[in-house]
């Protein structure tokens, strides 16, 4: 792409500021979808339910928000990308309100799984459309992506933490709450927020794109969840999911072949270097969610943790996580994003190793802490040029669709994490449930790691700062 085509940079200042309301919502997505695990033992007490009532709560916010998040992206050039930012935030604070009111489970589903999964898939797409589009150049979006990819990994990282203080000192509810407060919070400062772009009303959305895409998405992760009780629904649900996904793409191409809009366009896929960096997004997310919940779960129900026990020993994965997001924008000059992400992988794999050694080695809690330092430092090592990779394959033209594809994969990763270890907890959480669902992951995680060598090396690390991204290749 010529940089004649490139929208104009926008003020340092002005950017600043519509960085915050955006960091700001991924933040609350994200923790969304981790401060429930150190709940597991009081909500499932104060709501009758068990274990896994509580993990289903967990994996279908995830999976709700992967089903949606494609429709979502398409939403924003028919509606705006601001304008669905805001809406996505009211219907994430009304699910937020339910849960904390919840009665039963049924409810908590209702407003955690349906109201705020639904809110997150309307409101995320445009969160990574505008930093695409308000920040150009490799570097500068760059730091724009670490800033926003570490408040998501902080969010998950410390939702633990902070989930964990507010349910020691007040109660489960509260959580709730609180998510309610930073979504008033973002509302308002998203008032000054600017449309880079006019909405297209004339733009349609695919509804049949998107109930396949949602039913063969649903179908597999319920097959997944399905494995510990029966495992001949759990092969009929991920058959059924499958071909219903096939059904999927085979509409898509007939739908382009006519000449009509499809919910994903074929092309998307169709370019390898994003197709890599979606795997490793996939996988990355799998693994930060699934070892979230593995060892939330085996600190409570084994060790008999409190929720403020378990979340102090999160503290680890946070600062980790942290320390590496936020240098994004500088390892971003130094080193090429396949670098970047294989390095990311191999620290993150080695931490699953050290975590599952001194936990058996030793019953201290203290044991935890090196394990999850490398793991959250390995994950925000590569979280950020994940995203920039994939982001900056395509045009300005095209960010909606991939943005709502790579947010989907990302959060189907989530929800496969959960569902996975959650799965293989259950059946096995005294007997080496914890150790099989780390061995797991890690082995996911080496998958990531070939997927990583062969993304290509890209431009010369500081070759394109203050440049825009090309839109066909690694930015």
């Amino acid at each position: 792409m010529s940089q004649s085509t490139d929208p104009p940079p926008r003020p340092p200042a002005d950017a600043g500021r519509a960085l915050v309301p955006l960091a700001l919502a991924q933040f609350v997505c994200s923790f969304a979808g981790s401060n429930m695990n150190v709940m597991i033992t009081d909500i499932s007490h104060d709501l009758g339910t068990t274990v896994h009532g509580v993990q289903s709560a967990i994996t279908l916010f995830l999976l709700i928000m992967a089903a949606f998040m494609i429709p979502g992206g398409k939403l924003t050039e028919r509606h705006g990308r601001v304008r669905l930012l805001r809406i996505g935030l009211g219907v994430y604070g009304v699910g937020a309100v339910l849960s904390a009111v919840a009665p039963g489970l049924g409810v908590l589903i209702l407003g955690n799984s349906v109201f705020a999964g639904i809110g997150t898939a309307l409101l995320i797409p445009p969160v990574y459309i505008l930093a695409t589009l308000l920040f150009t150049g490799t570097v500068a979006r760059a730091r724009a992506f670490g800033v926003i990819s570490a408040a998501g990994g902080v969010g998950a990282a410390a939702g633990p933490l902070i989930g964990g203080l507010i349910t020691s000192g007040i109660s489960w509810r509260a959580a709730f709450g609180f998510q309610a407060l930073i979504v008033v919070l973002i509302l308002a400062l998203s008032r000054r927020l600017v449309d880079p772009e006019p909405a297209d009303p004339r733009s349609r959305l695919d509804l049949l794109g998107v109930v396949l895409s949602a039913a063969g998405l649903i179908l597999l992760v319920s097959g997944i969840l399905a494995a510990g009780r029966n495992w001949w629904v759990c092969l009929g649900l991920m058959v059924g999911g499958a071909l219903v996904l096939v059904a999927f793409f085979g509409h898509v191409r007939r739908a382009e072949r006519a000449g009509r809009a499809p919910l994903l366009s074929p092309a998307l896929l169709r370019n390898r270097v994003s197709n890599l960096g979606l795997v490793t997004q996939n996988i990355q997310w799998m693994m930060l969610l699934g070892s979230s919940f593995t060892v939330s779960a085996y600190l409570q129900v084994v060790r008999g943790y409190s929720a403020i026990g378990t979340g102090v020993i999160f503290t680890a994965a946070t600062v980790g996580l942290l320390a590496s997001s936020l240098a994004a924008a500088s390892f971003a000059r130094r080193r090429r994003q396949r670098t970047l992400i294989m390095t990311g992988f191999c620290v993150t794999i080695v931490g699953i190793g050290v975590l599952i050694g001194l936990v058996y080695l030793t019953s201290k809690a203290w044991a935890f802490a090196p394990g999850l330092l490398l793991i959250g430092f390995g994950l925000g090592l590569m979280l950020t040029p994940s995203v920039n990779l994939v982001q900056s394959a395509f045009g300005e033209s095209e960010q909606g669709e991939i943005s709502g594809l790579s947010r989907s994969v990302s959060n189907l990763g989530s929800s496969l994490g959960t569902a996975i270890a959650g799965t293989i907890l259950a059946a096995n959480l005294v007997r080496g449930g914890y150790a099989a669902a780390m061995i797991v992951l890690g082995g996911f995680g080496l998958l990531g790691l070939a997927a990583a060598a062969r993304l290509p090396a890209g431009e010369r690390p500081g070759a394109a700062e203050g440049a825009s991204a090309p839109a066909h290749g690694p930015g």
